[in-house]
């Protein structure tokens, strides 16, 4: 009989979670269809920033595309990029739904902060990535173009549709992704797996590891690494103090 029950627990899980995915996955198509009839303006908001790092270079610029269906792909891209980014709030309320029920409630106080402040992460990492970032890069990598004086034949770029948009896609993810360092901290220090002192101890470790994942992450130029590098840095030591706070907190309640 208890076989019995635990099993039909199980099924009733499985049916939960399938009907949240559902929700989600439903939800994001429709975001995607929806996106994909703007996808013109989601692309032009997205080249806003090479447009304004040329406008005044006195050169005619253009964004170039060499297959027959690469634009119409990049449209596809983006359009899924901006619905999972709209979307996600959502998806974090799904999952919020799929495992609160199991949540006894002040595991539900200490776990609802983070999906909360993972979007909002996620965001500020994207922002940084599109008003400070992409500027800095572009106008780096076409301070190589040249006039030919010395070569006898000029340099110019001349992007592609699909490479710029995908390079801004990928840094807005990688971004978004690394700016979760807070997050991840904040949980492992919740059960019990690092401490303050256990991070103070290996900062300098962390700073190499920083660097290099920003170079593996961002394109091989130093604005897009150390633009990327120094915010990590920054959540690393706020993440510190996040962990210590939490610390305190559990000292406090022990006690009480």
């Amino acid at each position: 009989m208890k076989h019995d029950e635990n099993e039909g627990g199980f099924i009733s899980h499985l049916a939960e979670l399938r009907k949240r995915l559902i929700h989600s996955f439903i939800f994001l198509i429709i975001f995607f269809i929806g996106c994909y009839f703007f996808a013109e303006h989601l692309y032009g908001f997205l080249v806003d920033p090479f447009a304004q790092a040329v406008k005044n270079d006195g050169t005619d610029r253009r964004l170039i595309f060499t297959a027959l269906q690469e634009t119409f792909l990049t449209y596809l891209k983006i359009s899924f990029f901006t619905a999972f980014f709209v979307t996600c709030p959502f998806i974090l309320t799904q999952i919020w739904k799929f495992i609160a029920p199991g949540l006894y409630k002040h595991e539900k106080v200490a776990i609802l902060p983070y999906l909360i402040l993972t979007p909002v992460l996620f965001f500020l990492g994207g922002m940084l990535v599109y008003y400070l970032i992409m500027p800095l890069a572009i106008k780096f990598f076409l301070s190589f173009e040249s006039t030919g004086i010395s070569t006898n034949l000029p340099i110019q770029l001349e992007a592609k549709v699909n490479e710029y948009l995908s390079l801004v896609m990928k840094l807005i993810f990688a971004f978004g992704i690394s700016f979760q360092l807070p997050v991840v901290l904040s949980l492992l220090a919740r059960i019990g797996v690092v401490d303050s002192d256990f991070l103070k101890k290996r900062r300098k470790y962390v700073v190499v590891i920083i660097f290099a994942a920003a170079a593996l992450l961002t394109p091989p130029d130093p604005i897009t690494q150390i633009g990327l590098a120094i915010p990590l840095l920054i959540l690393y030591e706020l993440s510190i103090f996040s962990v210590k706070f939490i610390e305190n907190k559990k000292f406090k309640d022990s006690n009480a």
